[in-house]
């Protein structure tokens, strides 16, 4: 299992020192949130908090970009150092154009996410074109929700549509994840978990965290 910790519930102060932190713990890769306060209502880091990071870790980092218009991002994100960009499927008509660029225009890999309230089979004839599925389990645009229980059930969908489309597709989940919803979701068939507050907030730090979110995603009979 794939622990992707979000940056954005660590302090800012010591990112660098965080981050490196996580990576000897076992992480599996960054995960970069990015918000321009009309997708979603909070703003957050841009493309220069990558590019800072770059050099500091050999991780991949995985930039979440939760805004209106993706397109406008992709070339300054890639530039910084980013190695997998997620757009939302919430304002794509067509995502096709955007994920073949980034895929073939661009080299990077491409996720799409999608929120809780949007059905979960809207993404179906898309999965063959992606890297990666991120099924958020909180609304997004602030860190420390909690988990949506319906959210299970909607990884189960998931897995199922993955399963008969593109296996090789990951499945992530987002908001909330801390070690007893990692189970569930985990139980479920989701693949990568972010986890910000669970391990940048938690009080025995980033690296017990980590592991201990680890161990409790491995997944069980059910």
């Amino acid at each position: 299992m794939k622990i992707a910790p979000s940056i954005l519930s660590a302090d800012f102060s010591r990112l660098g020192e965080l981050v490196r932190e996580v990576e000897a713990a076992g992480a599996d890769r960054i995960h970069v949130d990015v918000m321009d306060g009309h997708f979603v209502p909070n703003l957050s880091m841009g493309s220069v908090v990558v590019k800072g990071l770059r050099p500091i870790t050999k991780l991949p980092l995985e930039v979440h970009l939760m805004v209106e218009s993706p397109g406008r991002f992709l070339d300054g994100f890639v530039k910084a150092g980013a190695d997998t960009l997620i757009v939302h499927l919430e304002v794509l008509d067509d995502p096709r154009p955007i994920l073949d660029q980034i895929r073939s225009g661009l080299g990077k890999k491409a996720g799409l996410a999608f929120n809780p309230d949007m059905p979960v089979n809207r993404i179906e004839p898309y999965l063959r074109d992606i890297d990666l599925a991120l099924c958020m389990t909180v609304f997004p645009g602030f860190g420390g929700q909690e988990y949506i229980p319906e959210s299970t059930q909607r990884v189960r969908a998931l897995r199922a549509m993955i399963e008969h489309n593109n296996p090789a597709c990951e499945i992530e989940v987002d908001g909330g994840i801390d070690a007893e919803t990692a189970a569930l979701a985990a139980s479920a068939g989701a693949d990568v978990f972010v986890a910000g507050t669970a391990i940048f907030g938690a009080k025995n730090g980033p690296a017990a965290a980590l592991k201990q979110l680890g161990g409790a995603s491995s997944p069980t009979p059910g």
